[in-house]
């Protein structure tokens, strides 16, 4: 583990983190990964991160949202959509179940996903592999009564 990402964990799972978090982190990855041209997530230096470009569920518009995800071995990635352990299910979450197509910024480069919600079984070992990953989603479950949605996006 390298040094210093215990620490950011415990912080991580903290309710002054999931008040505060969601305000800066988004603004912050988004004005950077502008600057940089899609080269740099400052997130990502602790969890690996991708800029989702989804279709509004309600506007039909565009919606960048910077996220935490879980790069899986064939080149597909997981999504939490935690919140940061914060009552309702994110936004992007919903724009996803409405419009599965979509695209990430991976690494600076563009890439078309369709995004599918898990269910069942498949849920249940994603979750376990989400937790092993980054153990602070444990108490953003623990925290709400919803349960987390987890998608896989998967390139078209």
């Amino acid at each position: 583990m390298p040094p210093g990402l215990r620490m950011v964990q415990k912080v991580s799972s903290t309710r002054a983190f999931a008040r505060i978090a969601p305000h800066v982190v988004p603004a912050v990855d988004r004005a950077v990964h502008r600057l940089t041209r899609g080269q740099v997530l400052l997130s990502a230096r602790m969890l690996p991160g991708v800029i989702l470009t989804a279709t509004g569920a309600r506007s039909g518009q565009p919606r960048r949202t910077p996220l935490a995800c879980m790069p899986e071995d064939g080149g597909s990635w997981l999504l939490i959509g935690s919140n940061f352990g914060r009552p309702g299910h994110p936004a992007w979450t919903g724009n996803l179940l409405k419009h599965p197509e979509a695209s990430v910024s991976w690494h600076g480069a563009d890439i078309a996903v369709r995004a599918r919600l898990l269910t069942g079984e498949e849920r249940e070992r994603a979750w376990r592999a989400a937790l092993a990953f980054w153990p602070p989603y444990a108490a953003y479950q623990a925290r709400v009564e919803r349960e987390i949605r987890l998608f896989r996006l998967e390139r078209r």
